[in-house]
């Protein structure tokens, strides 16, 4: 019987340490055009990528964000756990923007420069 309350304590005194917070980063991305004018209302669709939530057991985590940018063409994201994450911008009258960035800081900002569109391809030109 102690011997199962000992392992019990040190299966426990085990576990205590992988259910600490996994480090997180506040993100704010800034969407400009490519003159370098902020673009109001714009999409963007935040997703954490990889990395690893050791509170449950090395499982993936799946988070995403989506808002739209302000007036000065940024958009806070609440925060979320380091790692890879991506980021995809789309705006009317624009190229859509989508990349995949190591976020590793406390605090990041992430400037995002939209093209205007590519006029359209076609055979009979």
């Amino acid at each position: 019987m102690g011997a199962r309350i000992r392992l019990l304590l040190l299966a426990s005194l085990l576990v205590i340490p992988l259910r600490a917070d996994p480090p997180m980063t506040t993100l704010r991305v800034e969407v400009k055009s490519h003159t370098g004018r902020p673009i109001p209302q714009a999409s963007v669709v935040v997703k954490f990528v990889r990395g690893r939530n050791y509170m449950k057991l090395g499982k993936k985590v799946y988070t995403s964000w989506q808002t739209r940018t302000n007036q000065e063409g940024v958009a806070k994201i609440p925060p979320l756990p380091q790692g890879d994450i991506l980021i995809q911008v789309i705006a009317k009258g624009y190229q859509t923007f989508g990349q995949t960035f190591e976020v590793n800081e406390e605090e990041r900002t992430i400037e995002v420069k939209l093209n205007p569109p590519q006029p359209p391809v076609s055979v009979y030109q």
